[in-house]
């Protein structure tokens, strides 16, 4: 079991168990497929000089997906064109973004196959990279879970053979190695 991040030295470690790393790999490997599944790239209107230097474009429409709704939220919900705007602009980059800190995350676990657990060693950086990879996760889980806030009594009525419930413990567990890394970090 996880022991949580820890600093010293400059230095952010946390020892995971072989089935952690296995379970933040894999959703973690969801997550970057599920940013990359809807990823829209339109051309410049022949007329948008700024489109054609900017390069990869985004939709204007938000995503259907719920979750990928909650990871790229709408800018301006009062302003359906500048939201528009802002989301062709911005959404690309904003998707690579997510998915080269979840890379940084992968590269960082190492491979637990040859050991019972893993040791990582984070700078700032790439503490930074799993913060926001945690974050996205769990926006992620309790978006398809429903968490609401203070319904921690409606998760710990549910039998313990309920799938929800179980998925409910690594979202509670994703956000305990999150806030130890923050307290790490400060």
């Amino acid at each position: 079991m996880t022991s949580g991040f820890r600093s010293r030295r400059g230095v952010i470690t946390a020892t995971l168990a072989a089935e952690e790393v296995q379970l933040v790999r894999g959703l973690i490997g969801e997550l970057v497929e599920l940013v990359r599944s809807e990823t829209p790239i339109a051309a410049p209107p022949p007329e948008d000089s700024l489109a054609a230097l900017v390069g990869h474009l985004g939709s204007t429409e938000p995503p259907e997906d719920e979750v990928l709704a909650r990871l790229f939220p709408t800018a301006y919900a009062d302003d359906e064109e500048a939201a528009g705007d802002f989301r062709r602009f911005t959404e690309y980059g904003l998707r690579d973004g997510k998915v080269k800190s979840a890379e940084t995350v992968l590269e960082s676990l190492g491979d637990p196959e040859y050991s019972d657990q893993v040791t990582v060693s984070l700078n700032a950086e790439e503490a930074q990279c799993w913060l926001r990879t945690l974050t996205d996760l769990r926006l992620a889980l309790g978006t398809r879970l429903g968490v609401e806030e203070d319904d921690e009594d409606r998760w710990a009525s549910l039998p313990e053979e309920d799938r929800r419930r179980q998925v409910y413990g690594v979202y509670v567990w994703l956000g305990w190695l999150q806030e130890s890394l923050v307290s790490a970090l400060w």
